[in-house]
């Protein structure tokens, strides 16, 4: 029996040597160049709010939104003005009726102003142009929020996989020390060859984990990377590892928080407003229009003209009757339009409960996961200790080993993944309340 092992020892040691698996491949992912940037996660916020498209896009909108309330408050008090100069050269003298006398040249100088009283959808102009703002800015808002959620969930993904690479590495460790012991067990005549071709396939899966881990930071690196706006990858900086604490608001607190001033529920109500006031400036346009206009003229055959000056004031009256039904039809899309955005709303707001419940208990059951993933990470510590040194003893079996091993794995892994799924879980409830609810803390900077 002792000669059956160690014959299969010398067979199985060359062969180990050979395959290179003894050694612990390259792990590229880890390897950060001194040229990276890193960033904090307040910074990361800052930053992806100004390259963000959709948050781009929402603040373009604010600005065209602001113009247009401009332009519908001047037109609503001003009067539109209009001057303009005519020269004409004919072929033949006539009759100018500016000089009184024959000329082959007649000049012009006109500047009219006029001004509408009512009509024309002025006053609906004025009122949507406002709704349109105030939609605007509760978009921008919503654009933002969510912009700093996808910014911590690439951010918090960098962390995490350098964690779980770090747990894939101190496998590894574990691994290649167990198959130095087992060695040494096979040739002494203590185990079975299988034993060193059990841990020979578990240092080859943990091999695997470090590439698979690695290759995970490489692409949360150029995520995080894209997301602030560089071209190429970027670091996350450490953040605390202590526990969150509890939120400082029920589930209740938080739904009623949300149906009152979420940025989503401001939103769809300013989109309603919005298209309540189109209905309004459609409608408008059954009204007479009234138009007060002005005009004083120069007639002459010179440029600057002065010969005869006149001047004239009117007052006109349209009473719309029918116009082929193209006003009934733009207020029946204006009216289907306001029936969408009200359904939009109320939708929105009977979601509230279940969207602030699912992110309010994901925080919940993250937060409880972190204490029982630690007890995990301890028990699981220890199960490996006592199996490895029963083990090196002869007391137990290679499987016994390699499944403790993989069992403090996952439970470190398990860990990990409870500590940011906590902190990703506090950013949405942020997200739907538009707002930070643990100020100042080194957990959740402020987004500015």
């Amino acid at each position: 029996m002792i000669m059956r092992n160690a014959v299969t020892s010398i067979l199985v040691a060359p062969l180990l040597a050979a395959i290179g698996l003894t050694r612990p491949w390259p792990a590229f992912g880890q390897a950060a160049s001194d040229s990276m940037p890193v960033v904090t996660l307040a910074e990361a916020r800052r930053r992806s709010v100004s390259v963000d498209p959709n948050t781009v896009a929402a603040r373009n909108r604010i600005e065209t939104a602001a113009w247009e309330r401009r332009s519908a408050f001047t037109n609503l008090l001003t009067p539109n003005l209009r001057t303009g100069l005519n020269y004409t050269h004919f072929s033949q003298p006539f009759f100018n009726f500016g000089t009184g006398s024959i000329s082959p040249n007649a000049t012009s100088a006109t500047f009219e102003a006029t001004y509408s009283l009512l009509g024309a959808g002025k006053f609906g102009a004025l009122k949507s142009s406002r709704a349109s703002l105030e939609s605007a800015e509760a978009t921008e808002t919503v654009a933002r929020f969510r912009a700093a959620l996808e910014t911590d969930a690439a951010y918090l993904a960098v962390l995490a996989d350098h964690e779980l690479s770090r747990v894939a590495a101190e496998r590894l460790k574990r691994a290649e020390e167990q198959l130095g012991i087992a060695r040494v067990r096979v040739v002494a005549g203590e185990a079975i060859a299988s034993d060193s071709l059990q841990l020979l396939l578990e240092v080859s899966r943990a091999q695997l984990a470090i590439l698979t881990r690695d290759s995970a930071v490489v692409a949360s690196r150029l995520r995080l990377g894209r997301r602030i706006g560089l071209d190429g990858p970027s670091e996350a900086a450490p953040l605390d590892s202590a526990k969150p604490p509890p939120l400082p608001m029920s589930q209740e607190e938080a739904i009623a928080e949300m149906r009152k001033r979420g940025p989503e529920i401001e939103a769809a109500r300013a989109e309603e407003r919005s298209a309540s006031a189109d209905l309004f400036a459609q409608r408008e346009r059954y009204f007479p229009e009234i138009n007060l206009g002005a005009t004083k003229g120069a007639y002459d055959s010179r440029f600057f003209p002065s010969a005869l000056k006149r001047s004239q004031l009117a007052v006109t009256v349209g009473i719309p009757i029918w116009n082929g039904g193209t006003r009934e039809l733009a207020v029946a899309r204006a009216r289907a339009d306001r029936n969408v955005a009200r359904a939009t709303r109320e939708d929105r707001e009977r979601a509230a409960a279940e969207v602030i419940a699912e992110a309010y208990h994901g925080y919940l059951t993250s937060r409880g996961g972190i204490d029982l993933a630690s007890i995990g990470v301890a028990a699981a510590t220890e199960n490996y200790r006592v199996q490895r040194a029963r083990y090196r003893e002869g007391a137990t079996t290679i499987l016994d080993l390699l499944e403790a091993q993989v069992a403090l794995s996952e439970s470190q892994a398990t860990l990990i993944q409870s500590r940011y799924s906590a902190r990703l879980a506090l950013a949405q409830i942020e997200a739907l309340l538009g707002r930070r609810i643990f100020e100042g803390s080194t957990m959740n900077p402020t987004v500015r």
